[in-house]
């Protein structure tokens, strides 16, 4: 479980792949407070740690994962968002975050506006997911806030902050990001699915 307040970026240094798993390499502040078998988020994707050096740790992606998120397009240099599990007594600052994305956007537009900026994506509405106004989302694993919900794009809003120490500073059109959407609001839809099928 999560939070979508994003620890840092850590860098790519190696990719492998093995029959249909990948695994990756990365570099961060962190790796000498790592365990393996420890849960991190990997751009708002929960990946378990296999394997601690001193300077590095490893992650495994299964085919089923790297179909639902964008960390097949990954390249050795790239940044990714990191976060580690909550802790039973830590504050929730963002919002229920699993760790499980439940499908991409692309990034159309971005717009620098008076020190902050403004993202807008979009994405396959067919999958049964929506955004609502104000609403939680979870952007390659941070914590954000809807603006402009419509029905396949929704705009989310960036201090400097959160620019800096994310990835986010890397997007522009076209970049492919991971969405996992509200967990209470799924319940919702899909209950009220139910109910409207009978």
């Amino acid at each position: 479980m999560f939070s979508g307040i994003v620890e840092e970026t850590g860098k790519v240094v190696a990719i492998r792949k093995e029959q249909e798993n990948i695994h990756f390499t990365l570099e961060c502040s962190f790796v000498n407070e790592l365990k393996i078998d420890q849960s991190v988020s990997h751009n708002g994707v929960c990946l378990t740690v296999v394997d601690v050096t001193d300077k590095t740790y490893t992650v495994t992606a299964i085919q089923e994962t790297l179909i639902k998120s964008n960390l097949g397009l990954l390249k050795v240099g790239d940044e990714v968002n990191l976060e580690r599990s909550m802790k039973p007594d830590s504050l929730l600052d963002g919002h229920i975050v699993q760790g499980h994305v439940d499908q991409t956007a692309v990034c159309t537009k971005v717009e620098e506006v008076d020190g902050s900026w403004y993202y807008t994506f979009e994405y396959d509405p067919t999958k049964g997911n929506i955004t609502v106004e104000k609403g939680s989302i979870s952007v390659n694993g941070v914590s954000l806030t809807v603006v402009n919900s419509k029905d396949n794009s929704f705009q989310v809003a960036i201090i400097p902050f959160t620019y800096d120490i994310t990835n986010f500073h890397n997007f522009k059109e076209g970049t492919v990001v991971n969405l996992e959407f509200d967990i209470i609001g799924k319940y919702i839809a899909k209950i009220v699915k139910q109910y409207m099928d009978k």
